[in-house]
């Protein structure tokens, strides 16, 4: 089994900044890449940003100025920094995490709860 658990999510004012983590545990050989995606209310879910075990990112463009992805390899833990937030990134936040586990081949994804951002003006 695997576990994928987002924090730090809260209600914040506009214009301030927020840091959230996803910690995964379990049968883990080896992380591939860790993402994180958002779910706006009445929108599909929107991805964010992804990083590589070798440091690869790839971010959204809508995002790409204020956000930063990073991880902590040792804690097994992803960051989302999140600064100038503001009314439109009030989400879950979701982190997904692509790895190997015993007894299966290949990376396999795993969903976390999600932590909700309110925002507001």
């Amino acid at each position: 089994q695997v576990q994928v658990v987002e924090s730090g999510g809260g209600s914040v004012q506009a214009g301030t900044s927020l840091k959230l983590s996803c910690t995964t545990a379990g049968n883990i050989i080896r992380i591939c890449g860790m993402a994180w995606y958002r779910q706006r209310p009445e929108k599909e879910r929107e991805f964010i940003s992804y990083l590589t075990n070798e440091g690869t990112t790839i971010i959204a463009p809508s995002v790409k100025s204020r956000f930063t992805i990073s991880q902590d390899s040792a804690k097994k833990t992803l960051y989302l920094l999140m600064n100038s937030l503001n009314s439109e990134d009030t989400a879950v936040f979701l982190c997904l995490g692509n790895v190997v586990v015993s007894g299966l081949s290949g990376c396999q994804p795993y969903w976390g709860q999600g932590t909700q951002v309110t925002v507001s003006s």
